[in-house]
């Protein structure tokens, strides 16, 4: 927050400065693991993705190499050694050798401070020890490098200021400096970003709000994380961790009492029944919300690992940011650190789908393949209507304005907050430099089993709240073209959860609250009437596979052609509908799946076949059964139809509910009525069991 006397832009001059507040600092990883190394710090000089342009002709631009301005460049050669890391907040240059900070966690993101902010300056502190050059750069929102200054750099600790413009940021680009050293090492002792404190709208505190359900470890990891992090304690107000699980945090003592003996005050764990993630976070907002001394709540999933200085950066960019506004991190993926899930999404409005808001951008983007000054879209700002609550920073006034969670238990809860905060005035910013890892779910499949209801349900209520479109745009029509794929790919537990969903949506808004606790135990409990949701660890513990024909004559599979599908798909049902399962598929599954090949093209080929799940340790036999397509295809198409026929009416109806049923009135009662079950370890206890109450506090 103080002023940094030093020279401006390269001058002796100690011009007077307003007293400046720190909005980034350069850091380095707390693990020096190869693999998140690229995050950090970069050893090789970069070209940029793009030369030439379209000139407005709507060509695309192309990188040097002649290819799309996307194509992943090669991996640097250059290494980075992970035992020059060895400090927080500085790093040494071997002699002759040069380090870039142009990455994910040390560039700083001007355009979103341009956009969203009324920063229109910003300086950046280096202070260094020894010989060598020191380059500011910047890119434009193509992509483009430009070097903006250099300074030579001499001698022992010595601090260099630059004083940076942010105004031609407005759709893009990013500021970084890379340092180069002489003859002898040169090290960078710290670098900041600061800008003028006044500029701040505000200067707040956050408490977390963390839901846990059975992942003990992840979320002890998580508590030591915040404990163990000083300019992170400063701005915790309180850490809420709701713990809905039957491996509770108390019942780990030993790991438990020191976090809590550390945090003291700033933790507080709440047991309430399972009412799923919207519950949990849901709860968490409510008390920060209410207890008055938090500006923000930060709701974050309990199986993240944390880099804290995001939840730091966070914090400032709210304060400073023109209005209120829900500041979210990126996700990045937790078997593969390098790998950034995706970074924006917006809710396509037509078909109720997430959506990347930039064409050129991709899922899953690897930096130690393709570094930020090297892959253009990644300069171009990303606009977004919401973020994943992996870790996303929620001004407690808009809680308090727009109310808690859909009560939906699972899915879409996360963005429908966001669309609904943005109709009420408060933008939903992704912030690049804030991070988290996550379990990514790309190698997951949670649109087949007991989650597709949640899918199903929650997607058209949020349709039906946030559409533009008379009777929902496409939702409805591609939500009977899924319950064709999923008929004829033989997923009849998944197809009758989706029944179950389309039904629950014809019911009306005033079932959500009832029903939060009970509807996952309901879905789980028709699984035994369907083959497919059954699973066994090994594919030899099911008959052999024996086919005697195999379909298209062995030919590969492939998708049906566009113009081909309705005809396909026409004669593709009438075999599902009347022709009779062979009598040896009963006995034998005439194929063995992987599910990355588990297709519906290909499994519509098959009367039976075993199926691996997405994540590989367990097999399922699909068996084909005319009796369920008939009565499932009729029930959803009397769904379909009587979802676009009362369209109107539910619209009004989910409407005219959605304040009472996301505000806290109504979570309260549900709170109450969901109190942590008392277990039977609980009853053998001396002391009386917690959350009875609905309260549910195990420790304040």
């Amino acid at each position: 927050m103080n002023a940094i006397p030093a020279a401006s832009g390269g001058t002796d001059e100690t011009p007077e400065v307003p007293p400046q507040r720190l909005l980034q600092r350069l850091i380095m990883p707390l693990e020096a693991s190869p693999d998140i190394i690229p995050l950090y710090i970069e050893a090789e000089d970069a070209r940029s993705g793009v030369s030439g342009g379209a000139f407005g002709l709507g060509g695309p631009d192309r990188t040097a190499e002649g290819g799309a301005a996307d194509t992943p460049r090669p991996a640097s050669h250059v290494h980075v050694d992970a035992t020059e890391l060895d400090d927080r907040y500085a790093v040494r240059i071997p002699a002759r050798s040069m380090r870039s900070f142009g990455t994910y966690f040390n560039a700083f993101p001007a355009s979103y401070w341009r956009r969203w902010t009324p920063v229109r300056s910003i300086r950046l502190s280096i202070r260094t020890a020894g010989s060598g050059q020191l380059v500011v750069m910047r890119s434009t929102a193509r992509g483009t490098l430009q070097r903006q200054m250099s300074r030579t750099v001499a001698g022992g600790a010595t601090e260099h200021v630059f004083d940076l413009p942010l105004n031609a940021f407005g759709d893009g680009g990013w500021y970084w400096f890379d340092a180069y050293a002489g003859d002898e090492e040169l090290t960078i002792l710290g670098a900041r970003w600061t800008a003028d404190a006044d500029l701040a709208r505000t200067e707040g505190s956050f408490s977390i709000s963390m839901t846990t359900m059975n992942k003990v470890p992840y979320c002890l990891d998580n508590i030591r994380a915040v404990a163990t992090d000083p300019d992170l304690r400063a701005l915790l107000d309180v850490m809420y961790v709701i713990d809905q699980g039957s491996d509770r945090l108390r019942d780990h003592t030993n790991e438990l009492a020191a976090l809590q003996e550390e945090l003291a005050g700033q933790l507080r764990i709440i047991e309430q029944g399972n009412i799923g993630g919207s519950g949990g976070f849901s709860r968490g907002m409510y008390e920060a919300a209410t207890a008055g001394a938090s500006t923000y709540v930060m709701n974050c999933d309990d199986d993240i690992v944390i880099e804290p200085e995001s939840l730091i950066r966070m914090t400032t960019f709210a304060d400073f940011a023109t209005r209120p506004t829900i500041v979210g991190a990126h996700m990045f993926d937790l078997n593969n650190r390098s790998v950034l899930h995706t970074f924006g999404e917006v809710v396509d409005p037509w078909r109720i789908q997430p959506s990347l808001p930039d064409p050129a951008a991709v899922l899953g983007h690897d930096f130690s393949l393709s570094p930020l000054r090297s892959t253009p879209w990644l300069h171009r700002r990303a606009d977004v209507d919401y973020n994943g609550w992996w870790s996303c920073l929620i001004p407690t006034e808009t809680v308090r304005a727009i109310g808690l969670s859909l009560p939906v238990f699972i899915k879409w809860d996360d963005a429908e907050y966001g669309l609904r905060a943005k109709k009420a005035g408060y933008p939903t910013v992704s912030l690049p430099g804030a991070g988290v890892w996550h379990m990514s779910w790309v190698d997951k499949d949670d649109l087949v089993g007991w989650q597709a209801y949640f899918h199903e349900r929650n997607r058209i209520i949020t349709a039906l709240l946030h559409s533009p479109y008379e009777r929902g745009g496409r939702v409805v029509k591609e939500s009977q073209f899924m319950d064709v794929k999923h008929l004829i790919s033989m997923q009849y537990y998944t197809e009758a959860g989706r029944l179950m969903a389309q039904r629950d949506v014809l019911d009306g808004p005033e079932a959500l609250h009832p029903s939060i606790g009970t509807k996952l135990p309901q879905i789980r409990s028709m699984a035994g009437d369907f083959d497919d949701a059954s699973a066994k660890k090994d594919p030899d513990h099911y008959p052999p596979v024996h086919i005697d024909k195999p379909p298209r004559k062995g030919r590969p599979f492939t998708e049906p052609a566009r113009t081909m599908l309705p005809a396909w798909t026409v004669k593709v049902l009438a075999k599902q509908l009347v022709k009779p399962p062979k009598a040896r598929s009963e006995e034998n599954p005439q194929a063995a799946i992987p599910h990355i090949d588990a297709k519906w093209w290909r499994l519509s080929a098959y009367d039976s076949a075993l199926v691996s799940n997405a994540e590989g340790t367990q097999v399922s036999w699909y068996k084909r059964d005319p009796r369920q397509v008939r009565s499932m295809l009729a029930g959803a198409i009397g769904a379909h139809v009587e979802l676009h026929r009362r369209w109107p009416e539910l619209q009004r109806a989910y409407r005219q509910a959605a304040q009472h049923i996301t505000s806290f009135e109504a979570w309260e009662r549900t709170f109450a009525e969901n109190p942590a079950p008392v277990r039977d370890r609980d009853r053998e206890e001396s002391a009386p069991a917690t959350g009875g109450t609905g309260t549910g506090d195990a420790t304040a």
